[in-house]
């Protein structure tokens, strides 16, 4: 019975694959719904035993491992980070899965939450899991980061709701640009939305892919960020209007006290020029 095990991390917002290539001999240019693949031959010399080993490397931020050891892991990564400053290696399990790819010929197929069981291995299957895998973990990231974003927003929120709205617009741009941000990630960096190449002319890949992210309920996640992100914009112009509207106001009242100023003024000199006849 064959097994191979995956390992989802988030290490960065965004890895530039053609950079890694490079350093690795491998000549080619990667798009950005390609992922780059670290074989044997790439990992030699960085793990004592590289054989049936593979890492899956996504421009969007998530790389995914196969058959590695947690040392194993962390030695990749230390290597990596030589060539792509950006990765995280403080706290690189802060976002992570993991899934089983279990080879059973006598076994019954099956899709499960932790494990899939196949009769044999086919040419797909590393690049559905790891696929689905990488979206899960990166789409995690985001949720994460939106929801610390809307317990901000709660607490402006509150102040509002007692009558003070003490928010700059520097602050609003801030939040506006972090919530925009998300939106663009999630739909261009992470291609939520869109699916590997091999299902387009395989259909059991096709197939696969579609239940595992149905298992990890990808689309409804992406749903629901959506909807945050787009209550989080509304919020964010009802605030950016009363800002508006209180410096209106603020403007209004300054002329208001500059005319009277210039009355008082002219009242002033014209009582001190009758008084001077």
């Amino acid at each position: 019975m064959k097994h191979a095990q995956f390992k989802a991390l988030v290490l960065s917002s965004e890895i530039h694959l053609n950079k890694i290539a490079r350093h690795f001999g491998i000549n080619r240019t990667f798009k950005w719904q390609d992922a780059l693949i670290l074989r044997q031959n790439q990992l030699e010399g960085i793990v004592r035993l590289p054989a049936d080993k593979e890492v899956h490397i996504f421009h969007f931020g998530s790389v995914v491992f196969v058959n590695c050891q947690d040392h194993e892991m962390m030695d990749i990564i230390q290597y990596l980070k030589r060539v792509e400053k950006s990765l995280n290696t403080v706290n690189p399990h802060e976002y992570s899965d993991d899934y089983l790819l279990r080879i059973d010929p006598a076994g019954e197929p099956a899709i499960t939450n932790d494990c899939l069981i196949a009769s044999a291995e086919q040419n797909f299957h590393r690049e559905i899991v790891t696929t689905v895998l990488a979206k899960s973990v990166a789409l995690e990231k985001i949720e994460s980061s939106t929801d610390q974003l809307l317990d901000e927003i709660e607490d402006v929120v509150e102040s509002l709701r007692q009558g003070n709205l003490n928010i700059s617009d520097e602050q609003l741009a801030k939040m506006s640009a972090r919530i925009l941000g998300y939106k663009f990630t999630t739909i261009s960096y992470i291609m939520l939305l869109d699916k590997p190449d091999i299902t387009w002319f395989n259909e059991d890949a096709a197939g696969l892919f579609a239940e595992l992210s149905a298992l990890f309920e990808l689309g409804d996640r992406y749903e629901k960020l959506k909807h945050k992100t787009d209550t989080l914009m509304d919020i964010t112009a009802v605030f950016s209007g009363l800002a508006h509207a209180k410096r209106g106001t603020r403007l209004e009242w300054a002329v208001i006290i500059l005319i009277a100023i210039e009355i008082v003024l002219s009242l002033y000199s014209l009582f001190f020029a009758g008084q001077t006849h």
